[in-house]
């Protein structure tokens, strides 16, 4: 009886666990591109960032659990231990099966189209030589996503995403003889949030145009905020 018992426990497990790489293997492969940027003069663009909006990207697509990522950004480093896994130089014991790297279904590529920065500064307080002065943010980023499928090289999905930030932020400053020290870290805090901001609502456009297809209801708003926007786009200019 116990045996019998103790093999259906073995059995139940087996099951649990394929079921777990089966729903593992069912999840879509998706690989992430590096951005792009057509904004001429954003300051707070520089020969990293557009690695960094990648590695941002694929952190949420993994955090959201729903995506298999694949490793694009560091395929080298990859291939070059397969490499040294195949010499012979490598352990058996340790050794890299080689022919396992997974095909991406999809690639992810991303162009910031947009970006705009509206700071306006309060009176400003002194007291004993610090002065205090309020300062309001309005930040604007728009990013361009295009959903690519490997097998057809087709772009079966595009769609802009926006962020809205508004925030406001205490620059303080302290005069002591003529040294003076100011919180210039408080104007990047609102880009850094409008920014990752960003980066989630793709994660969420893409859990619902991969996972559930462009005619699932969660669209609906996604086609409203995009009518929207390109009114207003449409608005501000001026046809003679």
């Amino acid at each position: 009886m116990r045996k019998k018992s103790l093999m259906l426990i073995v059995v139940l497990l087996l099951t649990i666990g394929l079921g777990f790489m089966a729903a593992q293997d069912d999840k879509p492969r998706i690989g992430v591109l590096r951005f792009t940027n057509n904004v001429a003069g954003v300051w707070w663009w520089h020969s990293t960032t557009a690695d960094d909006l990648q590695d941002m990207l694929i952190s949420e697509l993994v955090s959201a659990r729903k995506f298999s990522v694949l490793e694009r950004k560091e395929i080298n480093a990859v291939l070059s231990e397969q490499d040294l896994s195949a010499s012979g130089r490598v352990s058996k014991s340790t050794k890299v099966k080689m022919g396992k790297l997974k095909g991406a279904q999809y690639l992810i590529a991303g162009t910031v189209s947009a970006f705009e920065q509206a700071s306006s500064k309060g009176g400003n307080v002194r007291f004993k030589g610090i002065s205090l002065g309020g300062k309001k943010d309005k930040i604007y980023i728009a990013v361009d996503v295009k959903l690519i499928d490997t097998e057809t090289g087709e772009v079966v999905d595009a769609r802009t995403i926006e962020a809205n930030l508004k925030a406001t932020a205490v620059d303080a400053g302290l005069s002591v003889r003529n040294f003076s020290i100011n919180g210039e870290d408080a104007k990047k805090t609102p880009t850094g949030k409008a920014i990752r901001a960003c980066i989630l609502y793709i994660v969420d456009y893409m859990e619902c145009s991969v996972l559930k297809g462009l005619d699932d209801k969660c669209m609906k708003k996604w086609n409203e905020m995009d009518e929207k926007r390109k009114s207003k786009t449409k608005d501000s200019i001026d046809l003679e």
